[in-house]
């Protein structure tokens, strides 16, 4: 079976730089142990699956090298930049993902895709976990957790630069990942993001976890429009915009592949 595959990357406009994920169109679904292969031999990020019920409207999920993941920003983001490049009529069109609902996608004027995401606000926390605070080399300020990740601020921005991991302590966090966040001089706030248990040791840019970082630095600052820089190696720019009780975070995208991939799906 032939199957078509775009990889994408998102939140940059320069090749090579945000996020990479690879994006694959169906007319049914793939089988799940044949969508976990498929992206653990691409080991990208994540790769989504999209069931298309009409040019615009797709159902989408998203799987990393290690398991399927129940919200991915960056791979929604490549999905609809490859959509809107199939069909350059649409200026809209909407996906649906059982743990986030209807996200409304927009092909902006200015080239920014912009996609509406429900907030998901962190929380405080009374009790740290010993492996939060062993795992990271230098001590947060305050600790806070959505259901997707842990939360650790900071004072100043070079922590964040300069911070190390140790994937082993942050792992048994399981099954929430770490984010690491600070306000920033040249943007409102820069993080990194930490998932040795559903994805690798450092995510290069994560749109999902700013769903909970836009909230938060939208309350300190003041602001309900955020410029963020999520400060990995590859480095991404994303915009974010508080709407009550939405999100919509827009970044670019750049193609990288198109091509077919050939796979077989064994008898289920």
């Amino acid at each position: 079976m032939q199957i078509e595959i775009d990889i994408v990357d998102a939140f940059t406009s320069a090749q090579f730089g945000g996020n990479s994920a690879a994006v694959i169109i169906t007319e049914k679904w793939l089988s799940e142990p044949l969508m976990q292969s498929i992206a653990a031999q691409n080991n990208l990020s994540e790769t989504a699956f999209l069931l298309k019920r009409s040019d615009s409207e797709y159902h989408i999920r998203w799987f990393s090298p290690l398991t399927e993941i129940d919200f991915c920003g960056h791979a929604t983001l490549a999905s609809a930049f490859v959509v809107f490049r199939k069909h350059p009529h649409l200026k809209v069109l909407d996906l649906f993902a059982e743990a986030v609902g209807e996200m409304h996608i927009t092909h902006r004027g200015d080239g920014l895709i912009a996609m509406n995401f429900p907030s998901r606000t962190p929380q405080p926390l009374a009790n740290i976990p010993c492996d939060l605070l062993e795992g990271l080399s230098i001590t947060p300020r305050e600790v806070l957790r959505n259901n997707q990740a842990y939360f650790a601020i900071y004072a100043e921005e070079e922590d964040i630069l300069q911070l190390q991991q140790d994937p082993a302590r942050l792992a048994n966090l399981a099954p929430y990942d770490v984010v690491v966040t600070a306000q920033s001089r040249q943007y409102d706030f820069i993080s990194r993001y930490f998932w040795p248990t559903n994805g690798g040791a450092e995510d290069p840019v994560t749109g999902s976890i700013h769903t909970g970082l836009a909230p938060y630095w939208g309350e300190k600052l003041g602001r309900s429009n955020l410029i963020a820089f999520q400060a990995s190696k590859r480095g991404g720019l994303l915009h974010c915009q508080l709407d009550g009780e939405r999100v919509i975070i827009s970044g670019n995208a750049v193609p990288y592949l198109s091509g077919v991939i050939d796979v077989v799906e064994k008898d289920k």
